[in-house]
């Protein structure tokens, strides 16, 4: 393989924003897919590439790299001018504080690992939404509080598209799978219907990266 490759499932989170952030550079990028229902994370040869057995698994320039949100910020410091982190200090703290909230409380303990678990420890298949309408809701309640700020604009951090927006867009994909009314964050879903009204994150949407 040559070039930038993307080792990615679909529906992930995670591959998902990543996705966002080379379709904005207009970074042209092989997938590979790797299934995670059929535990393709877990073979052998996967794991060389990623010891975690997570994805995305993102080569580019000679190097292996994981964890999406490291991704994005290497892509934002190899590619400072697309703004996927601001210039100042203080808006880099802003955009981090939203995509962590995003990335690392409400994703974690939604995540397929974790609510196929719950099911299996209930017994309940319905445990499943419950759990995962709780978690996503109140995660995306805070978030919706975070945006009543001045700094918030057209999207998460003024108008500029940065790794916020990368991380909020696939959460409400997410939220909306799992049935819960948008109507209740009115700024997150503004600014989501913003995003995806654009060329680039059309293309990073799973029904565009589902493999045939």
């Amino acid at each position: 393989m040559t070039g930038i490759v993307l080792y990615d499932y679909w529906r992930s989170s995670a591959s998902y924003r990543v996705r966002i952030a080379l379709h904005v550079l207009g970074l042209a990028f092989e997938t590979v897919p790797i299934d995670l229902l059929a535990l393709a994370h877990k073979d052998p040869d996967y794991l060389k590439i990623n010891p975690q057995g997570l994805v995305p698994t993102l080569r580019i320039g000679g190097r292996t790299l994981t964890q999406s949100l490291s991704i994005i910020e290497y892509l934002a410091e190899t590619y400072p001018e697309s703004g996927f982190l601001p210039d100042t200090a203080v808006g880099r703290q802003r955009v981090r504080a939203l995509s962590y909230a995003v990335a690392m409380d409400i994703h974690p303990i939604c995540n397929l690992n974790v609510v196929s678990h719950v099911a299996h420890l209930t017994g309940e298949e319905g445990a499943r939404a419950e759990w995962m309408t709780k978690f996503i809701g109140s995660g995306l309640h805070a978030v919706e509080q975070m945006l009543d700020e001045p700094t918030t604009g057209r999207y998460t951090f003024g108008d500029t598209l940065t790794m916020a927006d990368f991380c909020l867009v696939p959460q409400v994909y997410n939220a909306r799978r799992w049935g819960i009314e948008m109507s209740a964050f009115p700024r997150v879903a503004r600014i989501v219907d913003a995003c995806n009204a654009l060329p680039a994150f059309k293309a990073a949407h799973p029904d565009a990266a589902k493999p045939i």
